[in-house]
């Protein structure tokens, strides 16, 4: 691969360091000690003193009467003018201003760190640490006046230069989308306010956590290696096993071992972690995602709905300091509680068409109308569902549970106690998106062996997504599990929602990209 003359530059520079008798990455420890962040925030001014005249005048900062630190980061900037200059260092907390004085590093004859290395040898992006003494600038600027300077890391690529007017106008910023995503390492450095939507995600998940283990709940760890896809409605990702000489599945869901766990004694148990779908590439969509699904003996739906608001609740604030965030141009309120709405009254509600008492041809018909299409293939269930995502779906912008889905499209889910041809599962929708699946769980081994029968008339059919049977799992059920709830949460989604963001990209460290052209 051909080098830019940059890059070529800072080889020779690496060159030059060694011939120098200086390691550009030495293997030793480097006794960092403070942090950008916490220096400016427990920085004291030193007491005023009187002239002659008895004018106040401002503390003289020197190494004995001064904070002393030890600073580790990039060097991002570097103003050099003669004998001094100041340059800013990166921490991973933020960045602060370095005072550096060619006699204060180099206070014998040999001036070869400060003429030579820091001047010429040194690039913009290397890591440097410095030890020094906190001192407060003519221009106010909380500083560190350094007195060692020593490289650890050097740089062979230079970092794009992004630079602000004094009227606000960016230039050069590193802002394509597939170069972000694609070199995320560039972007965390670079751009602001990057890194922090992914400090919230980590927000996001501890919170969930602190919520589950107050509750008791236990955490736990299921196959991703599945002999059988699934505890859900998708396209799997199929590997080889070779010294079992088998096909095996990414997992698309953990639901069905997570239930397991309930049969054999677990009373709450939840699991944070990839699931992996053969689907499409969108802005809501990755083929790898991270989902959190929990199961709790002795609740059904009811108490699942009122849990989940309070959950999300207390991550907005965790999060953002207010129950409220801001996407776009709408305000999305996370204060309990939510509106709970059947699926088919929101159907009827925003199309004024009643399918309650349709049959599956009268339903086709509406599809169509609805624009719907590909319908020949969709059962009474696909079709409520297609008919839902086409009309409904995106006008939800509250936190909204839409609940008691046909059995069609809830083959895992307990029947409703009280309404014929419908189950007791909810799906939580928030600013147009599916954000929560959540079912009074099926524990009949009888009823969901003939769900599974039924979900394979519906693969005879044609749908690539409909459900195979598992007997383990039916095996187990057969064994006993009480009454249990169940949800799944999709973090990437949550992520998006907590933060502001727009599209899943974002919020993913390293989304699936196209195979880079060489």
């Amino acid at each position: 691969m051909e080098l830019s003359e940059q890059e070529l530059g800072r080889r020779q520079a690496l060159a030059a360091l060694r011939e120098l008798g200086i390691d550009p990455y030495p293997a030793a420890e480097y006794p960092v000690d403070a942090y950008s962040d916490e220096i400016r925030a427990n920085f004291t001014d030193l007491p005023t003193t009187l002239d002659a005249e008895g004018n106040e005048q401002p503390g003289v900062a020197t190494p004995e009467n001064s904070r002393r630190v030890c600073v580790a980061g990039r060097m991002m900037s570097r103003r050099v003018m003669g004998k001094a200059s100041f340059s800013e260092l990166m921490d991973s907390r933020g960045r602060i201003q370095i005072y550096i004085q060619r006699d204060a590093i180099c206070p014998g004859e040999d001036k070869t760190l400060y003429n030579t290395v820091y001047k010429k040898l040194l690039d913009l992006g290397d890591f440097i640490g410095v030890r020094g003494y906190v001192f407060r600038t003519k221009t106010g600027e909380i500083s560190i006046h350094a007195q060692e300077l020593c490289l650890l890391s050097k740089s062979l690529k230079p970092l794009p230069v992004v630079k602000t007017d004094a009227e606000g106008n960016v230039y050069d910023a590193f802002s394509d989308a597939e170069l972000r995503y694609r070199q995320r390492y560039v972007d965390l450095l670079v751009n602001p306010g990057v890194k922090d939507t992914f400090l919230k995600r980590a927000t996001i998940v501890r919170t969930m956590r602190q919520v589950f283990d107050e509750a008791g709940f236990t955490e736990v760890e299921t196959p991703i290696l599945q002999q059988i896809a699934g505890g859900a409605s998708a396209r799997p990702f199929i590997t080889h096993h070779n010294t079992l000489d088998t096909d095996m599945y990414l997992r698309i869901a953990t639901e069905l071992y997570l239930k397991r766990l309930i049969v054999g004694g677990f009373e709450g148990v939840y699991e944070i972690g990839r699931n992996f779908r053969n689907e499409g590439m969108d802005r809501s969509h990755n083929p790898e995602f991270t989902c959190m699904e929990l199961y709790v003996s002795y609740k059904d739906y009811n108490w699942m709905m009122s849990f989940t608001e309070k959950l999300l609740e207390r991550i907005c604030l965790a999060v953002n300091g207010t129950t409220e965030v801001k996407i776009g141009d709408q305000t999305v309120s996370f204060k309990a509680p939510y509106r709970r709405l059947p699926i088919l009254d929101a159907i009827k509600e925003k199309t004024g068409h009643d399918l309650s008492q349709m049959s599956e041809d009268q339903m086709r018909t509406i599809a169509k109308q609805l624009g719907v299409e590909d319908t020949e293939k969709m059962g009474r269930g696909k079709l409520i569902d297609e008919i839902f995502g086409e009309t409904c779906e995106g006008t939800f912008i509250q936190p909204t549970f839409i609940t008691d889905y046909p059995v069609e499209m809830s083959p895992l889910t307990k029947m409703h106690r009280s309404k014929a041809g419908l189950t007791e599962r909810f799906e939580l929708m928030v600013n147009g998106k599916e954000l929560a699946n959540a079912y009074s769980e099926l524990n009949d081994p009888l009823d969901q062996e003939q769900r599974f029968i039924d979900q394979m008339k519906l693969a005879d059919k044609g749908d690539d997504e409909a459900m195979v049977i598992d007997h383990d799992f039916l095996r187990a059920l057969q064994y006993g599990m009480p009454p249990t709830s169940g949800i799944g949460i999709g973090i990437d989604r949550l992520a998006i929602l907590m933060t502001g963001q727009t599209s899943i990209q974002e919020v993913l460290l390293f989304p699936t990209m196209k195979p880079e052209v060489k």
